[in-house]
């Protein structure tokens, strides 16, 4: 935002949020939990949520932070097979900011700008793969370690981008 850049980029959950009608009207996820009047998560079961303790999440530089509430009575509920895989009151992390974020990416991916931007990047990315795996018979890693991929795909790129400007070159030469 602060480079004037809008949200268009897919999340880790994307496919199952925007496709999976099921995962998504699910009662018993939490993003589906109403808020009653003071501001606490209510359950399917009507079982409120109480603050439990805040803590910032690890390896962010964001600064974000992610809020525990747990349930007041998961014990005797009906519910609890379908609703919590614990043995004892169900918690759930909340992060209101990743929340905003992804209503704010699904917005922008479900709009017309949006389906277009998904669009052109699905065949740019495809086309350079598929030629990379057909074309050039690269079908498997042929190293171990992350530092030797990356050396490896770094000079699979680079092959493929020499050959893209010697094919340039020789078309240039035709044409003159």
């Amino acid at each position: 935002e602060e480079h004037g850049m809008g949200k268009y980029m897919k999340f880790t959950m994307y496919e199952k949020e925007s496709k999976n009608i099921k995962y998504h009207n699910d009662p018993y996820r939490a993003v589906n939990f109403r808020i009653d009047e003071n501001g606490d998560l209510v359950c399917p079961n009507n079982k409120k949520f109480h603050y439990v303790y805040s803590r910032p999440i690890k390896g962010n530089k964001y600064g974000r932070t992610e809020e525990f509430y747990q349930c007041e009575e998961c014990a005797n509920c009906s519910h609890k097979e379908k609703c919590c895989k614990c043995k004892g009151n169900r918690i759930v992390r909340i992060n209101e900011e990743l929340t905003a974020f992804h209503k704010e990416v699904l917005n922008n991916l479900n709009c017309i700008h949006g389906a277009l931007l998904r669009m052109n990047r699905s065949i740019q990315s495809e086309g350079a793969n598929g030629i990379i795996k057909w074309n050039r018979s690269y079908t498997r890693a042929r190293r171990r370690g992350l530092n030797a991929m990356n050396l490896e795909i770094a000079m699979i790129c680079c092959g493929f981008n020499l050959h893209k400007f010697h094919l340039k070159k020789i078309a240039i030469r035709k044409a003159a």
